[in-house]
């Protein structure tokens, strides 16, 4: 399915331009931490330190990064309750559900596959 370009750019979107923005919405989903954080956040919303300890690895400055551009491109929420001590939960959008299941998809055929990849 192809989309005409809002943008002016060229006619229709296509990541394989080298001037599609589709380019830098693949690149960010493509991005293991994105990938794993959208991943994380399918059951519900879940607060930052929760999220820290489930990708293991990853350093608070990445995790705040990460969330930061997947909230700016409107694939997660980020909600913010004033109490004492402050909570900050994260959540999917719509936007965000619609592509977890193919990162999800992604996801399975890595663990399923592992094992054939040298």
């Amino acid at each position: 399915m192809t989309v005409s370009c809002s943008t002016g750019v060229h006619d229709k979107h296509d990541v394989y331009a080298l001037q599609c923005p589709c380019r830098d919405v693949l690149d960010l989903l493509a991005n293991k931490w994105a990938a794993l954080a959208i991943g994380a956040l399918e059951d519900g919303p879940v607060r930052f330190g929760e999220l820290q300890r489930r990708l293991q690895g990853i350093s608070p400055k990445v995790l705040t990064n990460t969330l930061r551009r997947l909230e700016d491109s409107g694939f997660i929420d980020r909600e913010i309750y004033a109490e004492v001590p402050l909570r900050v939960e994260y959540s999917l959008t719509d936007l965000g559900h619609s592509v977890s299941t193919p990162l999800s998809a992604l996801r399975t055929w890595v663990e399923a596959h592992l094992h054939e990849i040298t």
